[in-house]
């Protein structure tokens, strides 16, 4: 089985990370909310988020278990996305 980097949280730690990797768009669409992994276990588990100014955010939540990778997406209304003092993201209400 061909090993992955499992402990990326940002584009630009992939690009530094997978020598080959490629990107159309923005690859900071979708904002990192927590991630966990185990690189000996082969496991990791995500939340992202995509703010939609003024009207809520899609929220993404990815868990891998070695090849299996399960993902699921739902939108919530009234919620903005807002950096914290030591630069990570929380999901709070618009007004």
């Amino acid at each position: 089985m061909k090993s992955k980097t499992l402990n990326n949280t940002s584009f630009e730690e992939v690009k530094q990370n997978v020598s080959d990797v490629q990107s159309k768009g923005d690859p900071n669409t979708f904002r990192l909310i927590c991630k966990a992994w185990s690189k000996s276990e082969g496991w990791m588990k995500s939340t992202k988020a995509m703010e939609i100014s003024n009207i809520g955010c899609i929220i993404q939540v990815t868990t891998q278990q070695d090849t299996q990778v399960a993902e699921a997406l739902t939108f919530v209304p009234g919620v903005r996305l807002q950096e914290k003092e030591d630069g990570t993201i929380r999901i709070v209400r618009l007004y």
